[in-house]
Parts: C-alpha cells; structure tokens; sequence
C-alpha cells in the first residue's frame, strides 16, 4: 500500500494561497490541479494538500465549511530537520502574510513555532533532538 497522506483545505483564493505555499517551497503538481484545485506537494510526495476554492470543498460535504480564523478543527504540524529549517520556514511564512500567533517554544529537546497560513489554519514546525 502507498503511504500518502493528502489533507484538503478550503481557501478563499486560490491563486493567493497558492503563492503563499509556493513561497514556502511547496510546488504545484498541474496533473492534478485546475480553477477549482491545487495539489501542492509538501514533503517529497509523500505529504502533500490540496486547496480547495471553499465552493468547490462545500461540494464534498454537507457540512458547513469552518472559517479557521473563527474555529479550529486541526492544526497540521510538520518536522524539520534543524532549529535552523524551523526558523527559517517561519521567516518565508511571515514575508509571505502568515500571522505568528506565538513566540518559539525551546524546550531544549524541542524546538517549535507555528503560523496562521492566509485563510486562517494553523501550522506547527517541530524539530525534535534525536534520541540516543
């Protein structure tokens, strides 16, 4: 079996969030991709979301689409491979609009930060010392 987790994401513009996530190194797969969609890969094709105009993500359920800047449902956290990559997503996530809603927590054998992505949902940047 394929080991591939894919989330869906509801975004108010399309064509803004996926700047926002291209300037964080995520790319567009176009396969996969159209007016409505963008399947952005994440970490080397084995993470990947796919934002979804909010139309579009309502055609898939009957619930109500969360407003993530009103509600919180998930928050997507991610592993780095230094402090370094932690701070450094954070500084591209913040020269591309990302809100910080706090300061980095360094815990000694943890190291994070998280950002608001432009319609709201939160993200977490890890790095975790390596056991020995």
């Amino acid at each position: 079996m394929n080991k591939e987790i894919i989330f869906n994401l509801p975004v108010k513009d399309l064509e803004r969030s996926k700047a926002f996530f291209a300037a964080l190194g995520f790319s567009v797969d176009p396969a996969y991709s159209n007016e409505n969609a963008a399947f952005m890969n994440v970490v080397d094709g084995t993470l990947r979301v796919m934002l979804m105009t909010e139309t579009f993500f309502s055609s898939f359920t009957k619930r109500p689409v969360v407003q993530a800047k009103e509600a919180n449902e998930v928050i997507i956290c991610l592993s780095c491979e230094s402090r370094a990559e932690v701070d450094s997503l954070i500084a591209k996530a913040t020269a591309a609009g990302a809100r910080i809603p706090h300061p980095p927590e360094d815990n000694g054998f943890m190291y994070d930060q998280g950002f608001e992505d432009l319609d709201g949902h939160l993200w977490n940047l890890v790095w975790m010392a390596p056991k020995d």
